[in-house]
């Protein structure tokens, strides 16, 4: 069974693709840390490394924003420094630090895994047995 902030990186990989981004890796790891996605925009030397956070209603952080702490940000940056270090054709492209904020809840019908769908910010779709919104996608977050 996928957890859903696998779902949710998911969801939210599926909307940047859409934006004409290329997801060149997920849940890329190092000693510091974890980075959810990791994208380039095919128009630009562009990087960006994005923290996903999928919550249900009522959650102690604010939609997951109060999550991305100091600490984790600079986690971030330490991983994504590795990342450019271990990738070194990207270690002159612009890099950028987003936030996705993915609300969720059950959603007992049967969804679509369409991969098609118009995922827009702010309106509920049907994933993987879930409604899943992208609440915010806050670029250059930290």
């Amino acid at each position: 069974m996928t957890s859903i902030g696998k779902i949710g990186e998911q969801f939210v990989a599926q909307w940047l693709i859409n934006q004409g981004w290329q997801i060149l890796h997920e849940r890329w790891r190092s000693l510091w840390g974890e980075i959810d996605l990791i994208a380039q925009h095919h128009n630009n030397n562009t990087i960006i490394f994005v923290e996903v956070k999928t919550r249900k209603s009522k959650n102690w952080d604010q939609d997951g924003i109060l999550a991305v702490t100091s600490q984790k940000q600079e986690k971030i940056r330490q991983t994504a420094s590795y990342f450019l270090g271990e990738y070194s054709q990207f270690s002159n492209f612009n890099c950028r630090f987003d936030v996705a904020l993915v609300h969720h809840q059950p959603h007992y019908k049967r969804c679509s895994n369409n991969t098609n769908l118009a995922i827009k910010v702010g309106q509920p779709i049907q994933w993987q047995g879930y409604q899943l919104t992208l609440l915010q996608y806050i670029e250059a977050a930290f």
